[in-house]
């Protein structure tokens, strides 16, 4: 056999390898996985980010909180920043009694919200308002960007960006103490195709922790918890990545808690806004 006889033998081989359907991958091969992780609103991925209209917007939280926070900016002009650069406690209540985003410690009283540091969506709506490009710190004082002040009237594109924002420029890791960086965050992608697929029924936490696991067993390497196994603590740091700081701060899933502290259930469905942003491609076979 030559050697072009024989690279077109690997050449078939490989394609076969790349194009084969794997069962912890709902399907999909690893081909597509490697657009589903690294290309994943790009427009060969089985994930596409759909086009809203502005009435579907008002349906995303954390747009609403953004959007008030940029028509602040906008109506002061600048605002100036405390000695440790952060927001004035004035902005801060303002932004969070919106009750775009609501806190259990604040709503229920266990805490009181003084100033920005308190306040994780208050925070993080600033912290993505910076990374998206739509505000600019100068002189201890932040204004609107010539991008921001575009984008601010733009409901469609500016929860686009927003959405892309949070999933590939913000760290999911930032706001908790768990051992690894990229879980949940990594495939996030695929997380939203098992939303998209398992979704309609109201599911616990773990349904989807655990198929993330399958198709990611490399993090039960990465963790050494203390006081639970690898699987829960994975599926809990999951959970609140996953759900309670992402897809519920946009909108795209209703959560309910059950139970105490010690035996807490996480519900979770998706929501009719979902499927309005997120639409999914089943496996495309390559002959």
């Amino acid at each position: 056999m030559d050697q072009e006889h024989i690279q077109k033998h690997i050449d078939q081989f490989m394609h076969d390898q790349n194009n084969r359907l794997i069962p912890e991958f709902e399907g999909y091969s690893p081909l597509e996985m490697h657009k589903i992780l690294f290309f994943t609103f790009e427009s060969d991925s089985p994930v596409v980010l759909k086009k809203l209209t502005p009435m579907d917007c008002v349906e995303c939280p954390m747009y609403l909180s953004v959007k008030y926070f940029l028509d602040l900016i906008q109506k002061e002009g600048e605002i100036k920043l405390t000695a440790k650069g952060y927001l004035p406690t004035k902005i801060v209540l303002d932004i969070y009694n919106q009750k775009f985003l609501e806190e259990r410690e604040f709503s229920s009283g266990i805490s009181k919200l003084s100033k920005e540091a308190d306040s994780l969506t208050v925070n993080l709506t600033r912290l993505l308002s910076e990374l998206a490009g739509l505000i600019k710190k100068r002189n201890g004082k932040i204004s609107l960007t010539k991008f921001g002040e575009k984008h601010a009237s733009n409901a469609p594109k500016l929860l686009e960006l927003l959405f892309k924002t949070m999933t590939q420029k913000f760290s999911w890791a930032f706001y908790d103490g768990y051992e690894d960086q990229q879980i949940g965050q990594f495939g996030f992608g695929f997380s939203l195709i098992l939303m998209s697929k398992y979704g309609t029924e109201i599911r616990q936490n773990r349904f989807y922790s655990d198929r993330y696991i399958k198709a990611f067993p490399q993090f039960l390497d990465a963790v050494t918890p203390k006081y639970t196994t690898p699987q829960e603590y994975i599926g809990n740091c999951y959970s609140v990545r996953t759900f309670e700081r992402f897809m519920d701060y946009f909108g795209l899933v209703r959560i309910e808690m059950q139970g105490n502290r010690m035996d807490r259930k996480v519900l979770v469905v998706k929501t009719k806004l979902f499927d309005k942003l997120i639409d999914v491609r089943p496996h495309k076979s390559s002959e």
